[in-house]
């Protein structure tokens, strides 16, 4: 990843942190409308997920630009996902899922730049949990701009 694309991630992610909760709810309904069928992956509390959720995209945004810390833990993310049930279609679902929330809560904030950015990041960082987890397939973030 760019230096700049990088710094794009972490200042958007510091406009959508507080308003976690609701962004939160956001991706899960989204997600849910994109795929029903993913529902019953999630056998917790969704607010519960979501905190957790949040957790790890800024933990995951505070250390892009200290990529040996940081792939190792989505390495492990990504086995855990498998076990859950996730497949390799479901990372594009959430990538949907992601970018959409994203421009719900940045709104102007959110410029072609921006979707890029985080495109590229999320295609990194599913790519590397699929990797983990056995699957070839990667988020095809060109395919996914688009998407509103």
């Amino acid at each position: 990843m760019k230096d700049s694309e990088i710094r794009l991630v972490q200042d958007t992610f510091n406009k959508v942190e507080p308003i976690a909760d609701t962004a939160a709810e956001l991706f899960y309904d989204r997600l849910f409308q994109l795929d029903g069928d993913l529902k019953p992956l999630f056998h917790s509390d969704l607010q519960q997920q979501g905190r957790l959720l949040m957790k790890m995209v800024a933990t995951a945004v505070d250390h892009l630009s200290d990529l040996d810390t940081l792939v190792p833990v989505v390495q492990r993310l990504g086995a855990r996902h498998k076990v859950y049930g996730v497949e390799p279609s479901h990372y594009d679902t959430v990538g949907q899922a992601l970018l959409w929330t994203l421009e719900q809560g940045l709104g102007e904030h959110f410029t072609p730049d921006v979707a890029s950015a985080w495109a590229n990041t999320y295609g990194l960082l599913s790519g590397v949990m699929m990797e983990a987890a056995g699957y070839e397939e990667t988020f095809a973030p060109e395919a996914e701009l688009s998407v509103t």
